[in-house]
């Protein structure tokens, strides 16, 4: 093949991606005879169409990615086992554990019993090769992968209570990594993952945002296989309140429904059956101890001093008595 590139005249196609793609040789001062196409003007509905389209075809392709991403491994990869779990499509929530917070076995106190196949999950984590005479069956390695996982999100969990953590998990929430309230009226406030149970197979994680207050399940579809322990219950609220300055304001502004133009009241609660007997039961209660107050009190009558019948029982025994 010769240096120069030979090009038809005028015959270009365009890449698969829809651009064309300038190149060498090319004679760029022919005018291409392109059919004019019209463009509405933009506003408030077609930009939010472009947006969730964009997004979908955004996750579309990272999807298309993960399936072609899937058969690679860590041995495949001269990286660390940390950075590699890391870098891994759906693990964006997630922030590289330092060696020496791992390395330290009082910061993995009461792991052990949580996790199977521990010491060989550990070792991965830290990049140790096994023993030379341990054999692995292919079911015992992927077994042991799915340990290194699990230890490694249990791990992640404390260590982002560390200064070091919140300082990593902070550089993501200020670039909105964790993504944003699906809440309209917090217009797009960042959040951060927060979990419901600090016991592993419990829930997945969520997201938290401290401006309404409130979770919601992550919007992609990737996130929300994760275990929620790995995060913790902690983590947001006292993470708030390491950076104040990162706390939401709170709303003022609250979805009123209305019907032409008109807000609409609260509904009483319907009464239930149950509900109108306790009522009925009360009412009468109330109505009984009226009428015990009403009642004039009766006086007591005094206590005799003095017995003047012939109770035989209050005289002193007779001596001739039999007793």
């Amino acid at each position: 093949m010769g240096d120069e590139t030979s090009f038809s005249s005028g015959n270009e196609h365009p890449s698969p991606g829809g651009h064309c793609c300038c190149r060498q040789g090319v004679n760029m001062d022919k005018k291409r005879s392109t059919k004019p196409t019209y463009r509405p003007a933009p506003n408030a509905l077609t930009e939010e169409r472009r947006v969730v389209e964009e997004d979908n075809n955004a996750e579309d392709v990272e999807s298309d990615e993960e399936s072609d991403d899937s058969g690679i491994t860590h041995s495949e990869e001269d990286v660390s086992w940390i950075s590699w779990f890391c870098s891994l499509k759906g693990n964006e929530f997630f922030v590289e554990v330092d060696d020496d917070y791992i390395r330290d076995d009082f910061n993995l106190t009461g792991l052990t019993s949580q996790v199977p196949y521990y010491d060989y999950a550990l070792d991965l984590i830290l990049d140790i090769d096994p023993p030379p005479g341990d054999s692995l069956t292919e079911e015992q390695q992927e077994m042991i992968e799915s340990a290194a996982e699990m230890l490694y999100g249990l791990i992640h969990a404390r260590y982002i209570l560390t200064t070091r953590g919140m300082a990593a998990m902070r550089e993501k929430y200020c670039s909105a990594d964790f993504g944003r309230c699906p809440r309209v009226l917090c217009y797009g406030f960042p959040v951060i993952p927060v979990g419901q149970s600090d016991i592993p197979c419990s829930n997945t994680v969520k997201i938290y945002c401290s401006k309404c207050e409130d979770i919601y399940y992550p919007k992609s579809s990737r996130h929300t296989g994760i275990d929620g322990a790995y995060f913790g219950t902690s983590f947001p609220h006292l993470f708030l309140q390491t950076y104040a300055e990162l706390r939401g304001a709170e709303p003022t502004q609250r979805y009123v429904p209305r019907i032409f133009g008109f807000r609409l009241h609260k509904p009483e609660k319907p009464r239930s059956i149950s509900d109108g007997r306790d009522a009925a039961v009360e009412s009468s209660q109330q109505q009984q101890q009226q009428q015990q107050q009403r009642k004039p009190s009766e006086p007591k009558p005094a206590p005799a001093l003095f017995n003047d019948g012939d109770d035989s029982s209050s005289d002193p025994p007779n001596k001739d008595q039999e007793v």
